[in-house]
Parts: structure tokens; sequence; C-alpha cells
């Protein structure tokens, strides 16, 4: 039981750690297809980006059935899969995008910190020279404006919180 728990929790890790870089690489690379909607202000409910989520639903669920049928322990790392799925669902489509009726802005600590990375994620114009690619991790503050200011010759007023949603009261200074 403890085992298979470390493997959740291990799962959780390994998917942010795996996020970061697809989220770089993939989704600001050749998926910027999907992704170019979640960096435009959204007309409805569902944005095409949504369907990277239904991929890895869709593997993590595979993964269980596979875990289930013998092959342990993949149930274990869909688990962990869909912890992580729903962990990005509250703190990102929830505290940052306000996609669902989740109104809390965070003022200090951690949640703050994350709420401004995506913010500041969220500044740049296109596809490149975005920086804070995770979803769950956020590096400090300073260190993302620092590597804004530096990728862009300086800071970046204003721009970019169409996507985000956010009121100028909530935007991370630049």
């Amino acid at each position: 039981m403890l085992f298979n728990l470390l493997i959740v929790l291990l799962t959780v890790v390994a998917m942010e750690i795996f996020s970061v870089v697809a989220h770089k690489h993939i989704m600001h690379g050749f998926g910027w297809n999907w992704h170019k909607s979640h960096h435009e202000p959204r007309t409805g409910w569902f944005e095409k980006n949504d369907l990277y989520a239904v991929f890895f639903a869709g593997v993590a669920i595979v993964l269980i059935y596979l875990g289930t049928e013998g092959r342990h322990p993949l149930e274990w790392i869909g688990a962990g899969m869909t912890a992580y799925g729903f962990l990005y669902f509250v703190a990102h489509d929830g505290l940052v995008h306000r996609r669902w009726p989740f109104k809390y802005v965070p003022r200090s600590g951690y949640l703050k910190r994350l709420y401004q990375a995506h913010l500041m994620h969220h500044a740049v114009e296109g596809k490149e020279g975005a920086v804070s690619f995770g979803f769950l991790y956020a590096p400090p503050v300073a260190d993302i404006k620092a590597q804004l200011r530096q990728l862009h010759q300086g800071p970046l007023a204003g721009r970019g919180r169409g996507a985000a949603k956010a009121r100028p009261d909530e935007q991370a200074p630049s």
C-alpha cells in the first residue's frame, strides 16, 4: 500500500517535470496549433488546447486499465497522472484562468507566486520568448521577471493579459 502511494506521488512529480518540457517544447513548438487557443481570449467553455488534457486523460485511463489487468504498477502510474490532472484543473484552470467559479485571488505565499508566474507566462505575445512553463511549480517571481527582461530587452508593460483573464490590479508587475 505504501509502495503504491509512493508511485502515485512520484508520478505527480514526474508529470510536472514532463509538463514543463512538453509545455516549452511541444505546446510552444510543433503543438502550437492546439496551444495557441490558450494564449488568446477564450470565447466559450472550451478551447482547442483542452485536447491535450483529453489526450493525457486517455493515457491515464489506458494505464489504469492495463494495471488492473495484471500489469502492475501501471494502475498507480495512471492514478498519479489523474491526481496531477486534478491539481492542474484546480490550480491552472481554476485559480489562474477562472474557467470555473473560483474567485479566490491569492495575496501571499506559494499560490500568489504560482498565479503571478503564469500571468507572466501569458505576458508574451505568441509562442516565442515565453517564460515559466510549469503548471504546479513556479520559480521565484524575481527570477521570472529577470528572465523576461533579458529575453525582451526590458519590461513587457501591459501586454498579454487577455488569455489569463487578470484584472489590472492582479497583474504581476513587470
